[in-house]
């Protein structure tokens, strides 16, 4: 069972929204922090202990998508987003920025409350625990998995946890080539009923922050034709 104590940030320029998906989860034990916009969301993620944020993307001020990169830039908590936009490529771009699940709108509550639970159990039960620290490249690149810690040259990288998982299982089988099928189930769970897309949204942030030219990389390879695996010697 999940631990409900914890603080979520639900964003959404819709009162209607904003008030039933608030009742739902303190209805689970949740501590819900409501905001209307963006503006009123950054102030709440910057003083409150958010664990959780579920954003909408189209918001009249600041957007979504802003909102969404800025909490990136800071943290590593999960974030789902709601959107009212369901071409893949929407899909793909708001991935891009950093959210680890997205849900579209109308949508029903025990289906996003579901992902609630999956994506705050995949948080809390971190997949990989490797032995002491790996690094690779004379310090280029370190990861500690018993304390959540990357850092390329020395300074350290902010992982989601969505991306933490791939590299995690990319990392713990460096000789293995992981499908996108499998990076999936790995990194987003068996009921993750999304676009293939989506694990390469993941890696091509992976890449961003852990690759010198990430068009030419060394630690995370792709496979064509069958997926990606680890580079590193």
């Amino acid at each position: 069972m999940l631990r409900k104590s914890k603080n979520v940030l639900v964003v959404d320029d819709e009162p209607k929204i904003l008030e039933v998906l608030t009742s739902l989860l303190e209805s689970k034990g949740f501590h819900v922090f409501p905001a209307e916009n963006g503006s009123k969301a950054l102030k709440i993620f910057d003083t409150e202990n958010i664990a959780l944020v579920i954003l909408d993307l189209m918001l009249p001020d600041i957007s979504g998508e802003e909102v969404c990169e800025y909490i990136r830039r800071k943290s590593r908590i999960p974030v789902i987003m709601l959107t009212a936009k369901v071409e893949e490529n929407d899909v793909v771009e708001g991935l891009s920025l950093g959210a680890d699940d997205y849900v579209t709108k109308p949508f029903r509550l025990k289906e996003l409350y579901a992902r609630v639970e999956a994506l705050l159990r995949r948080t809390e039960n971190d997949q990989v625990s490797l032995t002491a620290r790996n690094s690779w490249k004379d310090g280029d690149l370190f990861v500690d998995f018993e304390r959540n810690e990357v850092r390329k040259k020395g300074v350290p990288v902010a992982l989601t946890p969505s991306e933490q998982k791939i590299l995690s299982a990319l990392i713990k089988y460096p000789g293995k080539v992981f499908s996108r099928e499998e990076l999936i189930e790995i990194a987003l769970g068996s009921d993750f009923a999304g676009y293939d897309r989506t694990v390469d949204s993941h890696v091509k942030n992976i890449r961003k922050k852990l690759e010198d030219n990430p068009k030419n990389p060394v630690y995370i390879l792709t496979i064509p034709g069958l997926g990606y695996k680890f580079g590193g010697e």
